[in-house]
């Protein structure tokens, strides 16, 4: 049977430069070049003899074929997917995907891993790491662990959590710096110079932690924290840049290896709680086998796993 489709490498640029909306992150899902992109959208575009998209300066939009295009394609894709893991008797998807930060990654679920391996030596397992936990769709992944707010109830995706408690950390050589004592600092210490005016380092957030640990530990204060903000988007980054005498941290239950060996203290008497991190399952994986030992394991270690 004969067919007027358009190349499949055009379909499925197509498809990622509508989903992400953007031709950049196309490219850098695809590993081609932001011309490559452009380049095949006009050719689909050729084909068809209709426009796609609707392009800014700094922004593309979808026209109303361009919608139609993405849902069939979409669509299309998921139905073929599913025909060739069903062909091939599931062999590419045998092992099961994990998503974390690599700060997670490197001080706690590597070292779990082992004990996965362990019970279930014939499932490889990926960890698929990012700098950032929002550069990972978790229904992409078997697992992913996202921190945030402690509040699995509201999420059905939530197997469970591991709550961690987070408290100012500081390098000790800029504690003698300023002639600080090691222990028994309070908040009120962050309002007035030196510490007043040293930069807090945090991560690129809707809610400012460090003003919500200030709250919690001076309540009737209602104050803000003056101290200007430097925001380091790699935990592992910043850890070294608290560690280098840059700042402030706020640290938790991860960081306890810099703690053992006298690069950080933790000199403030307060912590904030209600934070922690989250594992989700992709709901795209129910009735994976594999997927579901993956849960199970989750389940075995996670009452033991909470710090908090």
């Amino acid at each position: 049977m004969k067919h007027h489709l358009p190349p499949l490498d055009s379909l499925k640029t197509f498809e990622a430069a509508a989903r992400h909306l953007s031709f950049s992150a196309a490219a850098a899902e695809l590993c081609l070049t932001k011309s490559a992109i452009s380049y095949q959208i006009r050719k689909l575009e050729a084909h068809l003899q209709c426009a796609l998209f609707k392009r800014t300066v700094r922004q593309v939009y979808l026209t109303d074929a361009g919608q139609m295009l993405l849902q069939s394609t979409q669509q299309i894709f998921a139905e073929l997917d599913d025909t060739l893991r069903r062909i091939s008797g599931d062999q590419r998807h045998t092992g099961v995907t994990i998503a974390a930060t690599t700060y997670v990654a490197a001080r706690w679920l590597s070292p779990r891993i082992s004990e996965f391996n362990a019970r279930y030596p014939d499932i490889p397992v990926l960890l698929q790491h990012t700098v950032s936990e929002h550069e990972t769709d978790a229904d992409d992944v078997d697992l992913a662990i996202r921190w945030g707010p402690c509040d699995s109830r509201a999420r059905r995706d939530c197997l469970g959590e591991i709550p961690m408690q987070l408290y100012p950390a500081i390098s000790p050589s800029l504690l003698r710096r300023h002639g600080l004592p090691m222990t028994d600092l309070t908040a009120k210490h962050l309002l007035t110079p030196p510490l007043g005016d040293i930069p807090l380092l945090c991560e690129d957030r809707p809610q400012d932690l460090w003003q919500e640990w200030l709250d919690a530990a001076e309540p009737v204060a209602t104050v803000n924290l003056p101290n200007p903000r430097r925001l380091i988007s790699d935990a592992n980054v910043r850890v070294q840049a608290a560690i280098d005498g840059q700042g402030l941290i706020l640290a938790d239950d991860l960081m306890r290896n810099e703690f053992a060996n006298g690069l950080l203290v933790a000199p403030f008497l307060a912590s904030l709680k209600g934070y922690g991190y989250s594992c989700l399952a992709s709901d795209k994986q129910i009735g994976n086998a594999n997927s579901c030992a993956l849960k199970d394991w989750v389940h075995s270690w996670l009452p033991e796993a909470s710090v908090g």
